[in-house]
């Protein structure tokens, strides 16, 4: 069963960024069943035509846009190329984020007597900072810029960004994503402010833990049993599992949809199995 029988977005047209990647695909092959037309953006043109194929095979509406989010003259490209094919952007879902091991410590806690091949807080490399909030923060103010320019006035126009659970309580071992994802809710607050007067209303989601290529390694040893830290995510999700990408796309699509939440401005949806409330006690 797929909740787009409850949404009717017909000819609207969606643009997703990050849309390469599996869980953005993913949001977007749901959202294509509800009659959108759907643009599919990615630095990673290949990965984004595969999944459009898919969609367009199933009888619904999609394109693929290489698409450097960090990049105004890219992104402002491909906006000209999805006016041209689909007309201009109703709704933006900011997808394209994510870490990297550069910007991220080998230990939890910093310690005096650290073996010597630690890669501690000392060690993070200022360019993996950079590219880690740039793709997070940059990556959503600057398609923000660009697609927002088209939906001023539009009914039913919205944006929904991808916050994190981090952002409010920041995660061991990762703190350029925990202070872009925080970036993310405040400046998601902002444009909700910020463009109030001019019908666009702006949310997010924050997710929990869900288990991606990104953070398998994290999660699951080369034999595939929990580490350390998964069972330590597990312990603090009162629901005791990981979240599926599935469970998320009921959040973006009522946040999307003007009959549910027309007056739902500047929220940040956590989607996380309970995470946020428990005190761990």
């Amino acid at each position: 069963m797929t909740l787009a029988k409850n949404h009717n977005f017909k000819d609207k047209v969606v643009v997703i960024t990050g849309a390469g990647g599996v869980l953005c695909a993913y949001f977007a092959k749901e959202i294509a069943k509800t009659g959108a037309k759907v643009a599919l953006l990615d630095i990673n043109l290949e990965s984004a035509q595969k999944f459009a194929a898919e969609i367009s095979a199933q009888g619904y509406i999609a394109k693929a846009y290489k698409t450097n989010v960090l990049e105004l003259d890219s992104i402002k490209q491909t906006r000209d190329a999805i006016a041209a094919d689909f007309g201009t952007c109703d709704i933006l879902i900011n997808g394209a984020g994510g870490n990297n091991p550069k910007a991220t410590t080998d230990n939890e806690f910093h310690e005096l007597d650290l073996p010597p091949a630690t890669k501690s807080f000392f060690d993070l490399d200022k360019a993996g900072i950079e590219f880690v909030f740039n793709l997070n923060y940059l990556g959503t103010l600057l398609p923000t810029q660009v697609f927002a320019k088209d939906m001023v006035g539009k009914t039913g126009a919205n944006i929904i960004n991808i916050s994190s659970m981090n952002a409010d309580t920041p995660l061991t071992k990762i703190p350029a994503y925990s202070g872009a994802k925080a970036a993310i809710s405040n400046f998601t607050q902002w444009l909700a402010v910020h463009f109030s007067h001019v019908g666009i209303r702006c949310n997010a989601i924050a997710p929990g833990f869900l288990v991606s290529n990104q953070n398998r390694a994290l999660l699951f040893d080369a034999e595939g049993k929990p580490t350390a830290r998964a069972h330590k995510i597990l312990t603090n999700t009162p629901m005791r599992r990981f979240g599926e990408a599935s469970e998320l796309m009921g959040g973006i699509l009522f946040l999307m949809d003007e009959e549910y939440a027309g007056f739902i401005n500047g929220v940040i949806l956590p989607i996380d199995g309970g995470f946020s409330a428990y005190s761990g006690v």
